[in-house]
């Protein structure tokens, strides 16, 4: 991972303009974030084009300057921490192997742009022209639920208790429900929980929804495959059910601690649905869970129900799947009844014969 780099330096051998003004709708120039009662402020070619109700006072020179720090690289490119000389620290994504054309490009990246759900990480900006393609999006300093639940290979991780991960789990199925909302064709295409990002009260927010759509024909989904729904042959064509499949497999993920699949090289990681299948058959049991879970009480009854509606989501056929509307009604009624029982009362290390010890856990 570096660090104190230049995303400027980066993104100047591949040829970015360096501007430091804007166009506006008419086509002329105005000084950046000199506002105007437009949602849109467009950047033409050269600058950046801000969205919705964003009004950062940067350009596209001051992005050019920020310090950077690679963030991860998945399967739409490059993202990085970009901290600008104000302080001021947003998430860019560099978009690698996008074949349409740059006027086709703009109006998908800001029918995006105009997607605004509290449980979805909101595009803020982007820049396209023909040698570059960026994207601008809040930085979340929390991270991703992956590097919570699977980082450095569970070594330093920090544990999430259970009201936490059922919390995560419902902001998540909001954040898909309200894209599965805006047409039946409209879905995800990429859930996985490198893609579910945390607030500082370790809210949900997905991130990454509507790419799929940008992506060239050669670009195919990495570390996808054990999200992947059995019917999915085009990882560019997702219905609904599919995306559905995937959260399930999420759920999976959050309830027994284990990595799914990445892909289908041998990589670590388990075939969660068979796995759990496997290992629960006609009787459920708290093997399957993960043990950070189970110095929990009053609440065994609450992760089997959940793990109950994550086996429904990852049924072999679609049909047989619920829908996101009611994935997140169930989800809601457990994290009601979650409230109401919540006790307060934590097995302690040695507190009770055979119990499961672990150390304090963080929100």
């Amino acid at each position: 991972m570096r660090s104190k780099d230049e995303i400027g330096a980066n993104v100047r051998e591949l040829g970015l303009p360096r501007e430091k003004t804007v166009e506006s709708g008419d086509g002329t120039s105005s000084s950046f974030g000199a506002g105007g009662e437009s949602n849109v402020i467009s950047g033409g070619k050269r600058g950046l084009v801000f969205l919705g109700q964003a009004r950062w006072n940067f350009d596209i020179e001051d992005l050019l300057r920020a310090s950077a720090e690679v963030l991860g690289k998945g399967t739409f490119g490059t993202t990085y921490k970009a901290v600008l000389e104000t302080g001021l620290a947003v998430a860019v994504k560099r978009l690698r192997d996008v074949n349409l054309g740059e006027k086709e490009l703009r109006e998908k990246v800001e029918e995006i742009g105009r997607v605004n759900h509290e449980n979805l990480v909101p595009l803020r900006a982007y820049h396209c022209n023909r040698e570059e393609k960026l994207l601008v999006y809040d930085y979340l300093p929390i991270g991703s639920l992956s590097a919570l639940l699977q980082g450095n290979n569970g070594v330093g991780r920090t544990p999430l208790n259970w009201e936490t991960r059922v919390t995560i789990a419902l902001g998540a199925a909001r954040g898909i429900t309200y894209l599965h909302s805006q047409g039946s064709s409209v879905s995800h295409g990429n859930i996985k929980s490198s893609n579910i990002l945390l607030t500082n009260s370790y809210e949900a927010r997905v991130s990454d929804f509507g790419l799929t759509r940008l992506a060239g024909p050669s670009t195919t989904p990495t570390r996808v495959a054990g999200y992947q729904a059995p019917e999915v042959t085009d990882p560019h064509k997702v219905s609904q059910k599919a995306d559905v499949y995937s959260f399930g497999v999420l759920l999976l993920e959050m309830l027994t601690g284990k990595a799914p699949t990445h892909s289908l090289s041998n990589e670590e990681g388990v075939d969660l649905p068979r796995w759990v299948k496997s290992v629960v058959g006609d009787e459920w049991t708290s093997e399957v869970f993960d043990l950070e879970l189970l110095r929990y009480q009053n609440v065994e009854e609450d992760m089997v129900q959940l793990l109950q509606l994550a086996v429904d989501c990852t049924e072999q056929y679609p049909d047989k799947r619920p829908s996101m509307a009611e994935v997140t009604t169930k989800i809601e009624e457990l994290c009601r009844r979650s409230v109401e029982d919540r006790s307060g009362d934590i097995i302690d290390v040695g507190d009770e014969e055979g119990g499961v010890g672990l150390g304090s856990t963080a929100t």
